[in-house]
């Protein structure tokens, strides 16, 4: 198998997930929570990354951050390596008319983390349903990004003291980028 078939064979199962994802990432926009207020968000996350066969799912951390690790099926590294999603939404009305706009006044998900949730929840499905690694994938999803010193408050916690991490790994969506 060359690296292109590879890609394409990846490519086109994420494709095919499209659909939940995107329906995902609807409710969560609809649902806005602000900063270390994620509770409906956290337990949609918790609900999931539970039904994509992740098995180690921590709360709380950091208030209401979420964190699961799903193991590769080999350990011989020992690497863990981290993935990170903002999930948080922003105190501003939102002024949209499509379905899925907030229904909660003052709050709307304006910085895409909505879809930072659903971009992460994708590759965990593919991770814990091919587990065609070496160590561990540890996935974050942070509260309280927006002003809220989320990413510290997770730190505080003990987030790299119980997931020593060599690395994380994130983005952020960039709407004016031409497909």
């Amino acid at each position: 198998m060359t690296l292109a078939s590879s890609a394409n064979g990846i490519y086109q199962r994420l494709t095919g997930w499209q659909a939940e994802l995107t329906a995902f990432r609807r409710d969560l926009h609809a649902h806005p929570e602000i900063g270390f207020e994620e509770t409906r968000t956290a337990a949609r996350i918790t609900e999931a990354l539970r039904a994509c066969g992740v098995e180690e799912i921590h709360s709380g951390v950091g208030k209401t951050g979420v964190v699961a690790v799903i193991r590769g099926h080999r350990s011989q590294s020992g690497r863990m390596l981290g993935l990170r999603a903002d999930m948080d939404a922003l105190p501003m009305r939102e002024e949209n008319d499509f379905s899925w706009r907030s229904t909660t006044p003052g709050l709307m998900h304006g910085c895409g983390h909505d879809g930072h949730v659903a971009v992460l929840l994708g590759a965990a499905r593919y991770l814990a349903e091919t587990r065609r690694f070496d160590g561990s994938a540890v996935l974050i999803f942070q509260p309280g990004e927006e002003g809220f010193a989320g990413a510290k408050a997770m730190i505080d916690d003990g987030l790299f003291e119980r997931f020593p991490v060599e690395a994380v790994y994130a983005m952020h969506n960039w709407p004016q980028l031409p497909v």
